[in-house]
């Protein structure tokens, strides 16, 4: 990430870039249930690579040393740009509740917990403001993130993980496309603690 492109404009890109993606996804398979669905899909996988990299890419500079430091440095830069693409997923449900046949309830207990989900993520990008951001105990700031953060990885290990698991409606060759994602969504968390740990080892050494 150059410097001289500041976070709104990785921001604007990155929700053109899903705006891009569904346009075309619609246009090729129509704008009715099955082209909706499609379209989640797509933005699902880009709206998990942004989030993947401020997800681990701490963790990654911490074991992979300064070659992967330009991800922790720009850790707030992808989380935003995570949360500004991810308003066209958000979208496409939306539209999917509209041209669905049987559109899923909004009391089943999957679509709480993903509504609790898009809570979160835009409560983190809210706190990633700095004016906002400032207004908040550090520690306190912290824990949320913490929290946060882990909440939005297990809806996305829910969605890239198990739900593949348990549909028998994907055919073999879709289940082999969730497989790069789901691969990601289970190494992020490991590469996350094992960062902790290592951490943690260096400040008793320390001391």
């Amino acid at each position: 990430m150059n410097r001289q492109y500041g976070t709104g404009f990785w921001m604007a890109a990155a929700f053109c870039a899903a705006l891009i993606l569904a346009a075309i996804t619609l246009a090729d398979m129509g704008t009715g249930e099955n082209g909706t669905i499609a379209a989640l899909r797509v933005t699902a996988r880009l709206s998990l690579l942004l989030f993947w990299l401020t997800y681990a890419g701490g963790a990654m500079a911490t074991l992979f040393g300064p070659s992967f430091a330009i991800l922790a440095r720009h850790g707030r830069d992808f989380g935003l740009s995570f949360a500004a693409a991810h308003l066209v997923h958000i979208g496409l449900i939306v539209w999917l509740f509209r041209v669905s046949s049987h559109p899923p309830t909004l009391t089943g207990k999957f679509i709480l917990f993903e509504c609790i989900g898009v809570v979160w993520i835009y409560l983190l990008a809210a706190l990633s403001v700095e004016r906002v951001g400032a207004m908040v105990n550090p520690n306190l700031r912290r824990t949320v993130f913490a929290i946060g953060l882990e909440y939005i990885a297990l809806v996305f290990f829910f969605n890239f993980v198990v739900l593949p698991i348990e549909s028998r409606a994907l055919h073999q060759i879709q289940i082999i496309s969730y497989l790069p994602f789901s691969v990601l969504i289970v190494a992020g968390p490991t590469l996350r603690w094992i960062a902790i740990v290592l951490k943690s080892g260096s400040g008793r050494k320390a001391r």
